[in-house]
């Protein structure tokens, strides 16, 4: 039964229940069959699981097996387990950090259990007796108060000024006032859910009046239990990066199994036609050949390198209030295009504020406003109570007009309480021995109670002029999507025997209009074109009215005409496929509920769009876990936001969005540096050792090429992370998500910079030989040539670094230094230079102490990496520009 759409006794009779609510033996019997009134939760991975899912990635096994691989060769030879040391702490590390950022999903669940009420009040056996929340049943009556908060879905069945706020649910910036009476639908019989003005449902708040309730509704049958189990169905995807990272992992994996099995092969046929039979200890040694070259072809510290930038940014993002729950989100925030964002305590401050008056006594009007409400002034200094009413009290203050002060001249003799039909509400005050009335409430109706008017500072009559003046201006206010109250007062002789409506709200002086609204956050209209010149696009949903909607967006820039609005009434008449051609078109939705969201916020992942979803309410929470990237408010944000969220805006500021958009973006912009950095390096690895194997000779071993991986390239490539954003990154459009990491021309970069240092690597170590060997040249492994190819291609990968700094542009005319980088080149030569000078060290190593003059000339080999960079970039500039003309 759709219980809003009828009377309360056809709900009595559903539910089988009685206003005097259920005896305790049918509460017992309707709670074994229906449940407890708590949502269900949500299964966890345990930690062990999770560990072992980091494990699963190709890359990490990859060097799983070459670890295992390297320690079988440790034992066979009687070797140190330095390699197996190395690549277990990486995959250690690695594993640890994946356990530690992912532990959030079951969280969801848990918040909206905590948002409930734990205890509630109930008629049962025809006496009010309170109970635990989760032991409310089906047909049970519930009492409601202000403050109370509602612990099941339930149809009203007595109220007196019942107002409960439920913008966590419906978006709506006003508490609703609530009736008793039936509603009446459209033709298929539909209310949405923010115009069910007899229902009232779990996770709301009482904030004004008294009323009872029976329960249509417990547990995941509730409005909020279908949100839960929106939760639960929507499924996490992967991000760009990841996509990326994966199809890297791919291609490596296929280049060192093919290259592993073509050395090996090469080497056995080698082997037996030079010898013409097969040694194993031969073999072991072209299988260790073969596995320098898997570890020459793996950046090792490439999954480590990305997971720690990203943890820096993370930590720099933290500091500028966005507070990131999942690392690679950074990245996918970097390259969004559409923001779906909530109106209500997003863009706006989710504060009901006196924007506009019509009187011609402002301090009489802020005076009786104040005095003919309930809302006080708390010890922050701000009101407390009902939105409106607190925005009341908040202009009177503003004005200068204490509430508790002038309550002290004035007290409150009697009222006569707001209630929906009327519209209105007064009081009567003794001023100093005399009374006066206040009254406030809808303009339309409280002018008809109006006889005269304060006009020029004397009282009159009222004439059809001032009326129409008074309604021309009130349609003005509500045209601009502000709400619009009127305010009159009246004297008396003394205190009213019969304060009821009737006898004293008429005969009234007006004295104005207020109109008020949820003001916009006077940052964000500069944070939405920053968005569009970023090439982003910003929607705006909400469960507001589509006045309202259209207004605010209007001043945001969000739109130029009503065209590009829609309600979700309108929404559910489009069909999926129609809305997926048809959801350009719209920038701003109102009246929707929580389906809506996601439905929108998949139209646009559908067109390929990475598409960000903010808010603070329980009803963006299923959007926000379907968008590519959730955002979520820390300060106004429910609990279950934040928890689906990949993000959360610590100061609630949608301008965070945009420093966070600029982060993301130079955070890739700089992972893909360190990986176009370590790809080459690695390249010129394979290659060099390729070669080498090829020519008969050793040119490095697998513990030089870990050490090479591990320290001289991977504290570079986190100092690269580290780099500042170039000048034009918040100018360009979007990153294709689709684009791979080699597109842009960084394959033919990562090719030629690996071939530069492999030619440059080679040099050394033939001048090493030559050196060594009184310029004699052969083929044959060298001491001095593997020391002198080491320190080439170590201090060659650290001043390549120098030049991924800036991928396209000359590394001379960057403004700044990257003091992280320059460590990182002190750091490197230092630990260099010390493995092959200390003794003992060296000897672990297998180098020589080669002489100051072979060091000096590795070292001017290495350098040679940066002019001929810049003198690629030259060309590759300069065939941009003809080809851009």
């Amino acid at each position: 039964m759709k219980f809003y759409l009828n009377p309360v006794e056809a709900a009595y009779k559903e539910l089988q229940t009685s206003e005097t609510g259920l005896t305790s033996d049918e509460a017992a019997q309707r709670l074994q069959r229906d449940g407890k009134n708590k949502l269900a939760e949500a299964k966890k991975e345990s930690l062990v699981h999770m560990f072992f899912r980091q494990l699963a990635d190709p890359m990490i096994i990859i060097l799983i097996v070459a670890a295992v691989i390297s320690a079988v060769i440790a034992v066979t030879q009687n070797e140190p387990f330095t390699d197996v040391i190395i690549i277990g702490v990486v995959v250690l590390l690695n594993a640890i950090l994946g356990v530690y950022q992912e532990n959030k999903a079951e969280k969801a669940i848990e918040a909206l259990q905590q948002m409930t009420a734990s205890t509630s009040k109930v008629l049962r056996d025809g006496v009010l007796r309170i109970v635990k929340s989760e032991d409310i049943a089906v047909g049970d009556i519930i009492i409601l108060e202000a403050g109370d908060s509602v612990p099941a879905d339930a149809r009203i069945i007595e109220c007196a000024s019942l107002k409960s706020e439920e913008s966590a649910l419906t978006g709506e910036s006003v508490p609703v006032t609530k009736t008793v009476r039936a509603i009446e639908g459209d033709k298929d019989g539909n209310v949405p859910l923010g115009d069910r003005r007899n229902m009232v449902y779990m996770g709301s708040t009482v904030v004004y009046g008294r009323g009872k309730a029976v329960v249509t509704a417990t547990g995941m049958n509730t409005e909020m239990g279908k949100i839960a189990g929106a939760l639960a169905q929507a499924e996490d995807g992967k991000t760009p990066l990841q996509i990326r990272l994966s199809e890297l992992s791919k291609i490596l994996t296929y280049l060192v199994i093919g290259i592993s099995v073509v050395i090996f092969g090469v080497g056995i046929v080698r082997q037996l036609t030079t010898t013409g039979t097969f040694v194993f200890a031969d073999a072991i040694n072209i299988f260790m050949v073969a596995v320098s070259l898997a570890v020459a072809a793996i950046p090792e510290g490439l999954a480590t390198v990305v997971t720690i930038v990203l943890s820096i940014g993370v930590t720099k993002m933290s500091k500028r209030n966005a507070v990131i729950r999942r690392l690679t989100a950074v990245e996918t925030l970097g390259c969004t295009q559409i923001i779906c964002s909530d109106k209500t305590g997003t863009l706006t401050q989710n504060k009901m504020t006196v924007v506009r008056e019509y009187t011609d006594d402002s301090m009489l009007m802020a005076e009786a406003m104040a005095l003919c409400s309930d809302s006080v002034l708390g010890e922050s200094g701000e009101a407390e109570g009902e939105p409106t009413e607190n925005a009341l009290v908040n202009y009177a203050k503003k004005l200068g007009v204490i509430k508790h002060e002038y309550e002290k001249r004035e007290p409150r003799v009697a009222e006569a309480p707001f209630d929906s039909v009327r519209k209105m509400m007064s009081t009567i005050h003794n001023k100093n021995g005399s009374y006066i009335q206040y009254t406030k409430g809808a303009s339309d109706e409280l002018i008809k109670k109006c006889t005269r008017i304060l006009k020029n500072g004397t009282v009159r009559p009222i004439t059809d002029n001032d009326k129409d003046e008074i309604l021309s201006e009130n349609k003005s206010m509500a045209d601009s999507a502000l709400r619009v109250l009127a305010c009159a007062y009246k004297d008396h002789d003394g205190l009213p025997a019969d304060t009821s409506p009737e006898k004293i709200e008429n005969d009234l002086i007006f004295i104005g209009l207020y109109g008020m609204i949820d003001p916009v956050r006077p940052e964000v209209k500069a944070s939405i074109e920053e968005c569009r010149e970023a090439g982003i696009r910003p929607i705006m949903i909400t469960g507001d009215h589509i006045r309202t909607a259209v207004a605010i967006a209007k001043e945001l820039t969000i739109i130029k005409d009503e065209s590009e609005a829609i309600t979700g009434a309108q929404l559910d008449k489009i069909p999926d496929e129609e809305f997926s051609e048809e959801v350009t078109k719209y920038s701003v939705y109102a009246r929707v509920q929580p389906e809506h969201k996601v439905r929108i916020v998949n139209a646009w992942r559908a067109r390929g769009m990475i598409t960000a979803m903010t808010g603070d309410g329980v009803n963006d929470a299923p959007s926000i876990k379907s968008a590519d990237i959730g955002v979520g408010m820390g300060i106004t944000g429910t609990d279950v936001t934040k928890n689906v969220a990949d993000m959360v805006l610590a100061d609630d500021n949608f301008a965070t969005i945009v420093s966070a958009v600029e982060e993301g973006r130079r955070i890739y912009d700089n992972i893909k540096k360190a990986i176009q950095f370590l790809l080459s390096s690695n390249l010129s690895e394979v290659v060099s050792v390729f070669t080498a194997t090829m020519l008969g000779f050793t040119l490095l071993k697998p513990v030089h090429l870990l050490w090479i991986n591990l320290i001289t390239d991977c504290f570079p490539a986190l100092a690269l992370g580290m780099e500042q954003p170039e000048a034009d990154i918040m100018k360009r459009s979007p990153r294709d998500p689709k684009a791979g990491i080699f597109s842009g021309g960084v394959g033919f970069d990562c090719i030629y910079q690996g071939l530069m240092v492999t030619i440059l690597t080679l040099i050394a170590y033939f001048v090493g030989h030559m050196m060594e060997n009184n310029w004699v040249f052969e083929i044959v492994t060298s001491k001095d040539g593997m020391t002198m190819a080491f320190l080439t291609m170590s201090m060659a990968e650290i001043f390549h670094s120098f030049n991924m700094r800036t991928v396209r542009k000359s590394i001379f005319k960057l403004k700044g230094y990257n003091k992280y980088l320059i460590g990182a080149m002190i750091l490197s030569l230092i630990l260099t230079t010390a493995v092959i000078y200390i003794p003992g060290v060296n000897t672990a190593f297998e180098f020589s102490s080669i002489s100051i003059v072979e060091y000096a000339v590795a070292l001017g080999l290495a350098l040679l990496v940066i002019p001929i960079v810049e003198i690629v970039k030259i060309i590759q500039r300069t065939v941009y520009k003809k080809k851009h003309k």
